[in-house]
């Protein structure tokens, strides 16, 4: 086992990433290449899904020099994969246009066309998604056929990122459950293709990849692609995940009751669950987990650490350089400053919407807000509060969770947000949860190499391969004098949010 090696990929909107780690957990190395998307007007996002493959080639080679590890040794290879872009390609596999990539919107009447043909209830309970948005592959594959209907003639299968990159190491077509189940054409609770809307778009099911659960085998590399990579003709690929999905995995969230937080610019939680969770009140996305059986709830916000990197681009310019000079961290002196302020802020309370509200409010039209200013107020008390914001974001979905029945013991803290102390004993003082967080920071290429490692059949399975690869780094428990000051501010947040909503 100590001579076995797995290199877990992550696909990224703007790089990828690719870690190799010894299957007794010692990671060895990681490698990142990054990426230019082509921006035009009217919301079209694309990029030439090539670039996808020669940076793959990139980072396996690299991995491969910087670490001088045996090609032989290197057991299985599996993915972790944005979601929702989409890549039409011929019968012999080559791109027909630029991949249209998750962030693009040009497919809005196309998703109307959608809405106004099938009711949200139907599909929420076939597709897990409660909103019918442009993002969802549906929608791109409508777009082709009305706007490029000699393109949408002509193609042999339509794929997503880590369908294209499993075809360019097999030469053939697979995809897997968590990444297609927001599509909007694939059944969460059957498995399967769903046939009526299908028939919608007018494509077969021989236009779309077979589907396997997350972490089977879709078999050896590549003549051709082993030559490319360096790697050996007897490496395994193995089907991955959504990257969401496997940033869980790498953080251990496999059990309902443990959910991963990602604080970045914006905040993302994946919620693990025995059972789909199908309620339009909710009005939260269901999707497959890589786990078998098991599902994933994504409550989210748009903005997150992205607030506190504006304050400290607009109001901690001169600190920033300072620190930036003496090699520091400008979020350490300004996580210093909120350490001195006391829990609550002494009244400063903060909406951190600046792009609209997420889950649980999805309100596209609500701002930022800093409420309760007085004299003797610092940079460090708006520091603490965009802090305290955050977390009642993330309490208020817990809440609403809770409501339906959702019930957490532990979360799992992921992302920058993640390496800052203060940062995490407020949500878990907010929330009254405990936090942990990794000693790995790449938790979705390492939930990729335990999919590879379960692939290949070096772990038993899920709980085996988490156990021998997941490390947890520290823990922190609410306090409870802390927790009940914060039940004041969460109070008041609310009541900010409701009497402001109809403001703008």
């Amino acid at each position: 086992m100590n001579n076995s090696y797995l290199i877990g990929l992550d696909a990224g909107t703007t790089s990828i990433k690719g870690l190799l780690i010894r299957t007794d957990g010692i990671p060895e190395t990681v490698v990142q290449k990054e990426y230019s998307l082509k921006y035009r007007e009217r919301e079209i996002v694309e990029l030439n899904p090539e670039i996808y493959w020669k940076t793959t080639l990139f980072i396996i080679n690299k991995l491969l020099t910087q670490s001088g590890v045996r090609p032989e040794n290197i057991r299985a290879i599996s993915f972790a994969s944005q979601g929702e872009t989409l890549i039409a390609v011929d019968k012999n596999g080559r791109p027909l246009r630029d991949a249209i990539i998750w962030l693009d919107n040009r497919s809005v009447e196309e998703a109307k066309t959608i809405e106004q043909t099938f009711t949200r209830q139907i599909l929420l309970e076939k597709t897990g998604q409660p909103e019918i948005l442009p993002l969802w592959p549906a929608t791109r594959i409508l777009w082709i056929k009305n706007k490029e209907p000699d393109i949408f003639k002509k193609v042999g299968k339509f794929l997503l990122v880590e369908d294209y990159l499993i075809y360019k190491l097999t030469g053939q077509y697979f995809s897997e459950e968590s990444l297609v189940s927001s599509t909007l054409y694939f059944d969460i609770s059957k498995k399967k293709w769903w046939d009526e809307m299908l028939d919608f778009l007018n494509i077969s099911p021989q236009l779309l990849p077979e589907v396997l659960p997350s972490g089977s085998s879709t078999g050896k590399i590549s003549t051709i692609a082993s030559i490319a990579t360096g790697l050996s003709p007897d490496t395994l690929i193995i089907a991955g995940s959504y990257d969401h999905i496997a940033g869980a995995i790498g953080s251990g969230n496999i059990r309902e009751g443990i959910i991963s937080e990602t604080t970045g610019a914006s905040m993302a939680m994946v919620v693990t669950t025995d059972d789909p969770v199908l309620n339009l009140t909710l009005n939260l996305p269901c999707q497959c987990h890589a786990v078998p059986g098991k599902y994933i709830l994504q409550p989210y916000g748009q903005t997150a650490g992205m607030v506190l990197k504006w304050f400290r681009d607009e109001f901690f310019v001169q600190e920033k350089e300072n620190a930036l000079r003496e090699n520091k961290n400008p979020y350490d002196l300004m996580t210093a400053l909120a350490e001195k302020v006391p829990a609550g802020s002494e009244g400063l309370t903060m909406l951190p919407h600046m792009m609209g509200a997420g889950s649980p409010e999805f309100d596209v039209h609500v701002k930022a807000v800093f409420a309760g200013i007085s004299p003797q107020m610092g940079k460090g008390h708006f520091i603490r509060a965009i802090m305290e914001s955050v977390a009642c974001m993330i309490k208020n979905n817990i809440d609403s969770m809770k409501k339906h029945g959702i019930e957490l013991a532990e979360i799992r803290a992921l992302g920058g947000g993640a390496e800052s102390d203060l940062w995490n004993q407020i949500k878990a003082d907010m929330t009254g949860i405990p936090f942990v967080t990794l000693q790995t920071r790449e938790t979705a290429c390492l939930g990729a190499a335990i999919l590879a490692g379960i692939g290949c059949e070096l772990f038993y399975d899920f709980r085996d391969g988490c156990e021998k690869l997941v490390r947890l780094n520290k823990r922190y428990l609410p306090d409870s004098s802390n927790h009940a000051i914060y039940q004041k501010v969460f109070e008041k947040y609310i009541k900010l949010y409701d009497h402001l909503k109809d403001y703008w």
